[in-house]
């Protein structure tokens, strides 16, 4: 029994757990201890806001730190900045405390994020991967809605205070990645990480579909629920019940969305994504029903877990070598969209909202021209299928 729950993927299965346990935590209480607690207006928000994403952009220093300790100890370490920059949140309530804690969490949580990302695809076989992958989107749903819950518990049934929640939610993260220290030995992978950074031309096209990956996000994330509120007068009660059916439906279908791309394979997976992705957005910039707008908001947060296909389409045509260095990369090309897209869409949003959604449809239909260059059988040197149907050769 002590064997079969110190497998490496109840490892990252306990980790994918804690880490929502603290984000979900800090993002749904942030506004408000913001505003409350230290003063914030519009502009200490957005201040914070970019620097949270600075970590996120400089993602590619994790591989550095490879030279200084292993894969598991740095998701380790990264976990425990995570846990302990949210229970700091609480006890800093100033702009610059709010800032510095705000950096030490976002540090840890993208640090941990980039070797979780290279520790997966290294530890689980490619048969296996997409639905293990989508397991812990599962337990990541799942934990998202223990947060949400023990916000509610602890400020409208016990009457506790934001600084002891934040307090509470960080100090779970960091007992179970105590834990995970304690009771797991060090994970042998195969094969040694390169511990330099690596672009290599032959990944063109993983990257290029990151990049997508990561502008759609921020349209999302940033102004699909802002359209909720001002569009149709959402309640922050409703927002939150609409968080926790998209957490209950991504519970019960990413594991299965995993298995389909196990039989679909990427190529096929990624088309149907972005498929949906035009379809969404093209319909978030004429909707004029409320009910209608719920249901694109879940049918988008449902296409983000075919995502994992982007990893599994890395993991497929990288040297098993660079799976580190590739992630760390990866991530900040990811960023590099979160830096400039809100700034901008948010003056295009003044102007007019449905071109924000029209451009985003624009941008699925560019990530879907790329995922039919995705090749059927994707492998070292056949990491592209141009249109003439012939594999380009690395």
């Amino acid at each position: 029994m002590l064997n079969l729950i110190r497998r490496p993927e109840m490892f990252l299965f306990l980790l994918a757990g804690a880490m929502p346990l603290s984000m979900g935590v800090w993002m749904a209480l942030l506004n408000n201890f913001a505003i409350e607690k230290a003063a914030f207006t519009g502009v200490e928000i957005g201040i914070l806001q970019s620097l949270r994403e600075v970590p996120g952009f400089l993602s590619f220093g994790a591989v550095l730190l490879l030279v200084l300790m292993r894969e598991q100890t740095l998701a380790l370490v990264s976990m425990l900045l995570l846990g302990l920059g949210t229970a700091m949140t609480g006890c800093f309530p100033t702009e610059i405390g709010l800032y510095c804690t705000t950096v030490l969490m976002s540090m840890g949580f993208h640090y941990y994020e980039t070797m979780n990302q290279s520790l997966s695809l290294q530890l689980f076989s490619k048969d296996e991967a997409p639905y293990r992958l989508g397991q812990m989107v599962a337990i990541g749903s799942f934990s998202s809605l223990v947060a949400f819950g023990l916000v509610w518990l602890a400020l409208d049934i016990s009457g506790l205070a934001m600084q002891t929640v934040y307090l509470l939610a960080g100090g779970i993260t960091v007992a179970i990645t105590l834990f995970c220290w304690l009771a797991f030995p060090q994970m042998e992978v195969k094969v040694e990480q390169h511990k330099k950074l690596l672009l290599r031309k032959r990944y063109w096209l993983y990257y290029a579909l990151v990049f997508m990956g990561g502008a759609r996000r921020q349209i999302f994330m940033v102004f699909a629920s802002f359209l909720m509120v001002e569009k149709f007068g959402f309640t922050a009660g409703e927002i939150s019940i609409m968080f926790l059916v998209n957490g209950a439906l991504n519970m019960f279908c990413a594991p299965r969305i995993g298995r389909l791309i196990g039989h679909w394979g990427e190529r096929k997976t990624l088309t149907i994504e972005y498929i949906g992705l035009v379809i969404v957005f093209t319909a978030y910039a004429v909707v004029s029903d409320p009910w209608i707008a719920v249901g694109l908001y879940i049918a988008d947060h449902l296409l983000f877990s075919m995502a994992i296909a982007q990893k599994t389409y890395l993991q497929k045509i990288a040297d098993p070598k660079d799976l580190a260095s590739t992630a760390g990369v990866s991530f900040t090309i990811n960023h590099i969209a979160a830096v400039v897209l809100p700034a901008v869409y948010g003056i295009l949003w003044i102007i007019s909202p449905a071109a924000v959604f029209l451009t985003g449809a624009a941008m699925g239909a560019v990530s879907l021209v790329l995922a039919r260059m995705v090749p059927e059988n994707p492998g070292p040197g056949e990491e592209v299928v141009p249109f003439s149907g012939k594999a380009v050769q690395a």
